[in-house]
């Protein structure tokens, strides 16, 4: 499965640099000097392979040089690639309360009373904080809190989360 760790926002300055919105919590591994990307561009289905000739912080942002990529104009067409990774390169987290969302996509839902919900299709990242998508067999789409209060519970090795959901939350709109 591929997790995606980075996407080019924009090209930034005449020497081909481009800024990356950063989706992985190790940028400084991810996009070291050296590095080798695989990136499908907007549109396109093959992937390609990119090597990080250079990397920085700038304000906040990441600003990555790719060998090959040496203007503006290069650098403008390379806005909307996404960067992946294999899921299998990632080693799991040590924090029991701590998730990759590769790791809760397909889990099945269940409420505290063993009523099933759904299954996870995907897991969104809002400013306020981590919703879960969970598609209900009826097709609709329940967004929930990923919070200890409404999922006390997830078990990996079982395939499934617990759900203490406030009045409401699951009903028909």
């Amino acid at each position: 499965m591929e997790l995606v760790i980075g996407r080019v926002a924009k090209s930034h300055g005449i020497r081909g640099e481009i800024v990356v919105d950063v989706r992985t919590d190790s940028p400084e591994l991810r996009f070291a000097d050296g590095a080798v990307l695989t990136g499908r561009r907007p549109r396109e289905k093959q992937n390609q392979t990119y090597t990080v000739a250079a990397s920085r912080n700038h304000s906040g942002r990441l600003l990555v040089r790719l060998q090959g990529v040496d203007d503006r104009t290069a650098a403008d067409e390379l806005r909307g690639t996404l960067f992946y990774i294999d899921s299998a390169d990632v080693e799991p987290s040590d924090d029991p309360d701590e998730f990759y969302d590769h790791e809760l996509e397909g889990l099945a839902v269940r409420t505290v009373g063993g009523e099933d919900v759904g299954v996870i299709a995907e897991v969104l990242h809002p400013p306020g904080g981590e919703l879960l998508s969970v598609k209900t067999p009826d097709g609709r789409e329940i967004l929930i809190p990923f919070v200890k209060a409404i999922v006390p519970d997830v078990d990996l090795a079982g395939g499934a989360i617990t759900v203490d959901p406030p009045d409401g939350l699951l009903d028909p709109e």
